[in-house]
């Protein structure tokens, strides 16, 4: 019989990782340097501070882009761009059927209605053939979200807007800094969305911004905001922590696109799993989460949930995917287009591997393999 240390953390054995997944946010020099600055000369408590007005500076010019507007949380950025698009009551919204239920919830907020659209088959992120059929006269707006590490056609989807003269909002919550078909994602829409979640690329535990090259947009989230007050503020200490996150982007995000290349290579030889690496050569995806299209089947039938609760056990931070969102509300809040077989197929077997470990060796990423093959040389007996 194996020795104990050979099997499965779930099984009793030793966890390929005992120390569990790397922090997030991780050590910072840079950024506690920032905060402690900004704590000793008192301007994380004010109202009009530098820090704001350097950082919606600093993003609207890489971004090539004349407007940045910072607020409180990607969600809030999102729905600030459907008021700013003039988009409401009686309206109608195109997003993939497999997208964050943020994006989803952002629509009904201003009234609107969304239509769910399927994704395509290789990596399960919104399928620009399935547009088309979805736009009627009460369409507005295109939601397109870079999920995953996948990458969306924006060229495409931005041809087909222009086409039936709507909008598109570019969800790059997941990408910040990413490269798509050339250009910086987030710039590609009438509006683009960034998240400064806790979890993100760069984090300042919450916020958000708005990207976009119209005038009209951000005079009308302007007036939505400012109340006497703005009242989806991004304080001025958080903007403090993510400048110095933001000046080093570039590079992190060069270490996680060769990580990810990386494991592409170790995955292909392991059935029942594919990477949603199929990037175009001139686009680099964001790796918030780095997406894997997962076969039970090949797994002895071990479920995608139970599989993932077995490569958690090893110190690795997988977890399954999103909800579709037809799944998971009423069919009298949306409309839906077509069958959404590939959603359905995404709301069963996404699995997301979160990206601080991309930032480490490769010894570090060889335990991700060595923890996959360890649970599926026991997956009859996890399964179990």
């Amino acid at each position: 019989m194996p020795a104990s240390s050979e099997f499965p953390a779930i099984l009793g054995g030793k966890p390929v990782r005992p120390s569990g997944p790397p922090d997030w946010p991780g050590s910072a020099p840079d950024v506690v340097a920032a905060v402690t600055a900004a704590l000793a000369d008192g301007s994380w408590g004010k109202y009009h501070g530098p820090h704001v007005a350097r950082l919606s500076q600093e993003l609207a010019s890489f971004h090539d882009l004349p407007h940045a507007v910072l607020c409180a949380s990607g969600t809030a950025a999102l729905e600030l761009a459907l008021r700013g698009l003039a988009i409401g009551p009686g309206d109608e919204v195109v997003l993939a059927a497999y997208d964050f239920k943020g994006n989803f919830q952002d629509v009904l907020a201003v009234g609107a209605t969304p239509v769910l659209v399927d994704v395509r088959e290789e990596n399960w992120n919104l399928d620009p053939a399935q547009i088309a059929a979805a736009i009627g006269p009460k369409t507005k707006a295109i939601v397109a979200s870079h999920l995953h590490g996948g990458v969306v056609d924006l060229p495409r989807v931005a041809e087909i807007a222009r086409e039936h003269n709507v909008a598109v909002i570019e969800d790059a919550a997941q990408a910040a800094g990413g490269r798509i078909h050339g250009r910086i994602a987030g710039s590609w829409g009438d509006a683009g969305i960034l998240s400064f979640g806790g979890s993100k690329l760069v984090s300042a535990g919450r916020g958000g911004a708005l990207l976009t090259a119209r005038d009209d947009v951000a005079q009308r989230v302007k007036l939505y905001t400012h109340r006497g007050n703005d009242v989806y503020p991004l304080s001025e200490l958080q903007a403090a922590a993510i400048l110095p996150q933001w000046a080093r982007l570039n590079a992190a995000n060069a270490r996680r696109t060769a990580a990810v290349a990386w494991l592409a290579q170790q995955f292909a030889s392991i059935a029942g799993l594919k990477l949603f690496v199929n990037a175009p050569s001139d686009s680099q995806p964001g790796y918030y989460k780095v997406g894997l299209q997962y076969d039970p089947a090949a797994f002895g039938g071990l479920s995608r949930d139970r599989f993932a609760e077995a490569v958690r056990a090893e110190g690795i931070a997988l977890d399954s995917g999103f909800r579709a969102l037809h799944k998971t509300h009423s069919s009298r809040r949306f409309r839906a287009v077509g069958k959404l077989s590939q959603a359905t197929q995404a709301d069963e077997r996404v699995l997301t591997l979160h990206h601080p470990v991309l930032l480490e060796t490769e010894r570090e990423l060889g335990q991700i393999v060595n923890a996959i093959e360890k649970v599926r040389a026991h997956a009859a007996a996890i399964a179990g």
